[in-house]
């Protein structure tokens, strides 16, 4: 996904929920986004197309097994916008 790009906007949050989904259905564990530093992961997503080590150990660190905490959901929507420069609304406000 971070490499295909396959929408014009929005690649970086498809890739967050799709990546929580397949995480919480084959492990029972989603990332707990508000534990990801923007910049390190910025830099981890540059640099996994060539080698994904990075990446894998930044979100192992944050992984968790609370996988039907709404809040830590739409928390992590926040996060996810947060991450492409967005800071208009917060979920839980709108």
């Amino acid at each position: 996904m971070n490499i295909a790009h396959p929408f014009r906007e929005g690649n970086g949050r498809a890739t967050r929920i799709w990546l929580d989904l397949i995480l919480k259905e084959n492990i029972k564990q989603v990332i707990d986004w508000n534990l990801v530093s923007k910049d390190e992961y910025l830099s981890a997503m540059e640099r996994s197309v060539i080698k994904d080590i990075e990446i894998k150990y930044l979100l192992k660190q944050a992984l968790t097994t609370e996988i039907n905490d709404r809040n830590l959901f739409m928390k992590g929507i926040d996060i996810s916008y947060y991450y492409e420069g967005y800071s208009e609304f917060i979920t839980e406000e709108v």
